[in-house]
């Protein structure tokens, strides 16, 4: 009966995440991208804690699974954010590289 639960409170929680997220404006993607970050550090953490904790090899598999995908979730929601921010950065040149050039 609880593990039933557990799904049910996974599929609730990944319907209101796809729900909340489909509604955010193009705007506020770049800030909410930097937010979340910080969230997936926070679940790496909890991932490394848990494979810490591990007994038996489907435990320490699980873990180890969820510490590498935290991982990359992280690093990939930096490289991501970085290149957005790129995306806005100043193409002009500052004047004493253009003096340079002379």
């Amino acid at each position: 009966m609880i593990d039933l639960l557990y799904v049910y409170i996974f599929v609730l929680a990944a319907l209101v995440g796809y729900e909340v997220i489909s509604h955010v404006p193009v705007i506020l993607h770049t800030p909410l991208m930097s937010g979340s970050n910080f969230i997936h550090g926070v679940v790496l953490v909890g991932a490394m804690y848990t494979l810490g904790h591990a007994e038996g090899p489907l435990q320490i598999t699980l873990g180890f699974l969820a510490v590498l995908l935290g991982a990359a979730n992280a690093a990939g929601g930096y490289v991501v954010t970085e290149r957005m921010l790129g995306m806005f950065a100043s193409k002009k040149k500052p004047a004493a590289q253009i003096a340079r050039e002379r």
